[in-house]
C-alpha cells in the first residue's frame, strides 16, 4: 500500500517535472494570436474577449448556439435525427478559432491541444463526468492523411483531455478505412454518402456503455452520426460529442 502511495506521488512530481521543463524550453503560446502568453495566462486576455464561448441558449442535441431563447433546437436537428446522444462545443467557428485550428491542424501547433483540452474540461467536465464516460474516442484519420499530416488532431485533443479528466483514451477504437474526401468540401448529402463504410470498430467494445467522441470541429454532425451509428451497433448505450469549434445554428 504505501509502494503504491509513494509511487503515485513520484510519478506526478515527475509529471509536473517534466511540465516545468518544456514550458522553460517551449513557452506556452496562446492559440489564438500564437504569441507567447503572459505568465499564468493560456489564452491572452485580449484575445479571450476575440473568441466567443458556446453559451445558452444552444441546441439541446449538438449543442451549437441559438438566437431564439423559445427554441430547444437548432434547425438542423429539427429536421434530421441524430445516432449521438447530445454534443458540446467550446467555441463559435469564426475567424480567430478557424486560424487556430488550421494551425493547430496543418502547422503542427500540438502544443494547441493542452489549452484546448483545459478550456473544454472547464466548461464542461462536470457534464462530462454526470454522463458516467468510461472512454474517450478520438474521430480517426485515415492512416495515408495521418502520415502526411504526422499525428491526427482529434486523437491529441482526446490525450488532454483525458488526461486532465482521468478518463481513459482509445486511440485505435475507431479506424478509418476508406481515404475519404474531406468533408469541409461537401455537402450535406456528399458528406453522409462520403463516410458510408468508412469507419470501423478494432475491438470489443461490450464493456463500454457510455463513450465520449472528440473532434476539432462540427458541422452537419455527419462524422459524430457515422462513428455513433457504428458505436451503438457494437453495444454502446450512449454516445456523446465535444469538439473545439462549431457553426451557429438558427
Amino acid at each position: 500500500m504505501k509502494a503504491t502511495y509513494f509511487f503515485k506521488k513520484w510519478k506526478t512530481y515527475f509529471q509536473k517535472l517534466d511540465k516545468a521543463v518544456l514550458d522553460l524550453l517551449y513557452p506556452p503560446r496562446c492559440p489564438i494570436c500564437d504569441e507567447v502568453a503572459a505568465e499564468g495566462e493560456c489564452i491572452c486576455s485580449s484575445c479571450r474577449k476575440t473568441i466567443h464561448r458556446v453559451k445558452e441558449p444552444m441546441c439541446k442535441k449538438c449543442g451549437k448556439p441559438i438566437e431564439n431563447v423559445r427554441e430547444e433546437y437548432c434547425s438542423d436537428c429539427m429536421k434530421k435525427r441524430h445516432d449521438f446522444t447530445q454534443g458540446k462545443a467550446l467555441w463559435v467557428y469564426d475567424k480567430f478559432v478557424r486560424e487556430s485550428i488550421y494551425r493547430f491542424k496543418y502547422q503542427n501547433r500540438r502544443d494547441y491541444a493542452r489549452v484546448y483540452a483545459g478550456e473544454l474540461a472547464e466548461a464542461y467536465g462536470g457534464w462530462i463526468r454526470a454522463r458516467k464516460i468510461q472512454a474517450i474516442v478520438p474521430i480517426p484519420l485515415h492512416k495515408d492523411r495521418k502520415k502526411l499530416r504526422g499525428f491526427n488532431q482529434a486523437e491529441v485533443l482526446a490525450v488532454e483531455l483525458g488526461k486532465i479528466l482521468g478518463i481513459p483514451v482509445k486511440r485505435n477504437l475507431l479506424i478509418r478505412t476508406r481515404n475519404t474526401r474531406p468533408q469541409k468540401e461537401l455537402n450535406g448529402i456528399e458528406r453522409k454518402n462520403n463516410l458510408k463504410k468508412a469507419l470501423k470498430i478494432s475491438e470489443n467494445v461490450v464493456q463500454l456503455k457510455y463513450i465520449l467522441i472528440v473532434d476539432d470541429i462540427y458541422t452537419t454532425g455527419s462524422t459524430m452520426d457515422a462513428a455513433s451509428s457504428l458505436l451503438k451497433e457494437a453495444g454502446v448505450i450512449e454516445v456523446y460529442f465535444c469538439c473545439i469549434g462549431i457553426g451557429k445554428g438558427f
